[in-house]
């Protein structure tokens, strides 16, 4: 195992690559002819300048500090490139810090991985543009260089979903992290759209991108559920982490709650709309067996299907403190930076109505955020909290006793105050 000193998003060490658009466009011509051929669904407006976009801010107490992390594990091989002879991953490390005052926020993506994205956008989510959108000049809100605040915290652990980066989980991430808790965003390198190392390697340029195919097969889905439960088993052997909650949306759900299942170092885990089988319809361990930890399942109305509620159902049926919930009038990137996102590229003409509620439903974001956040953040602050952060978060988190949280009113699409979301159990 290998674990690289910090470095800063975006740099590259002297003498080690290549211009920077003769290396992205080496690893996009690959994943373009891969995928080529979906359709994006988008808008045909075109902004005279590109679309600015804007991720809301943390409601924690603290100033949130990023250090970006290459972890190399070489007991295993790429499965999905056997030329680079180990399995690499890139993390991203947010922790709260004391004041990120006068210190460059962190971007969403750096230039080089924001360049492969805007080509792999609309082809790895058709729903999303092609042009007039500057992915680069989005900032996060967490300061890089901050210093974390003294003191133990405990950890959580973010796996994302397939095709996507570890980047649009970034605003659940800091949310959480303001809030107290240590928290590491994963990428999966194969899978994931796009992933920028520090460097070049044999096997792999600097800028590797996405190996996924639309028309994804059992045995792919097979290898990548595989692959990311011994990447986050990897993460936690990296950092030496011996009791984490670890949260995914979608693959990286699946994974997460598998995860739970395989390592006693996970204390509790939330699965945000992963499926728990393969595509052939074998459940997974975790479904097949139950679990005798926390596992929070949380979907969307946009998104449930009988595959869904068959593999969720399967595990439910064992009880124990696993618990379901369901976002109304939302669909199933509502629980990634798209949630936000997603609207304003709306608003601008940059995306349909279809492509939008394909995405994220109908639900308004300053329901969809804050309804997430608060999910997550009541389920952790049960089962991993804060010390001396005390109960802090009104919200059902559920696993624990499996009781269903009342409904609240029903989303507003409206102006004026901010309306309120209906999260709650799910009909049978």
């Amino acid at each position: 195992m290998t674990m690289t000193p910090d470095h800063t998003p975006g740099h590259t060490p002297a003498g080690h690559a290549p211009p920077r658009r003769t290396v992205v466009a080496g690893a996009l011509a690959g994943a373009a002819a891969l995928l080529l051929g979906t359709g994006t669904g988008t808008a045909s407006a075109t902004p005279a300048r590109p679309l600015v976009l804007r991720l809301p801010a943390p409601t924690g107490p603290h100033a949130v500090g990023a250090t970006v992390r290459h972890l190399v594990d070489r007991s295993r091989n790429d499965p999905w490139v056997p030329a680079v002879g180990v399995r690499e991953l890139m993390v991203t490390v947010f922790r709260p810090a004391a004041s990120g005052r006068g210190l460059p926020r962190l971007p969403q993506l750096t230039p080089d991985a924001a360049e492969a994205f805007t080509l792999l956008a609309p082809l790895v989510r058709p729903a999303l543009p092609a042009a007039g959108v500057d992915w680069a000049a989005t900032l996060t809100h967490a300061r890089t260089g901050a210093r974390p605040l003294p003191a133990r915290r405990p950890v959580l652990v973010y796996s994302p979903g397939g095709g996507d980066s570890r980047a649009m989980g970034s605003s659940l991430a800091i949310d959480l992290a303001s809030h107290g808790w240590t928290v590491v965003t994963v990428d999966h390198p194969g899978d994931a759209s796009e992933v920028e190392f520090p460097d070049e390697r044999p096997g792999r340029d600097r800028v590797r991108t996405t190996v996924l195919r639309p028309d994804l097969d059992a045995g792919t889905f097979r290898t990548m559920i595989d692959t990311r439960v011994a990447d986050l088993r990897f993460v936690l052997d990296a950092l030496g982490l011996d009791r984490v909650g670890l949260y995914g949306h979608s693959a990286g759900g699946t994974a997460v709650a598998q995860a739970l299942h395989e390592d006693p170092r996970v204390a509790a885990a939330v699965n945000l709309e992963g499926y728990l089988d393969q595509m052939d319809g074998a459940l997974l361990p975790v479904a097949r067996e139950g679990t005798d930890r926390p596992l929070l399942l949380a979907g969307t109305d946009g998104f449930r299907d009988a595959r869904l509620d068959r593999s969720w159902s399967a595990l439910l049926g064992h009880g124990g403190p696993v618990a379901r919930r369901q976002l109304a009038d939302s669909h199933h990137w509502v629980f990634t930076d798209y949630a936000a996102l997603v609207p304003q590229l709306r608003a601008a003409d940059l995306m349909t109505a279809a492509g939008r509620a394909a995405m994220v439903g109908g639900v308004d974001p300053r329901v969809s955020v804050p309804a997430v956040r608060t999910l997550v953040r009541s389920f952790f602050d049960r089962h991993l909290p804060v010390p001396g952060s005390g109960a802090r978060s009104g919200a059902a988190s559920g696993a624990g006793s499996g009781a269903a949280s009342g409904a609240v009113p029903r989303a507003g699409r409206g102006s004026g105050s901010a309306p309120t979301a209906r999260l709650g159990r799910p009909p049978q």
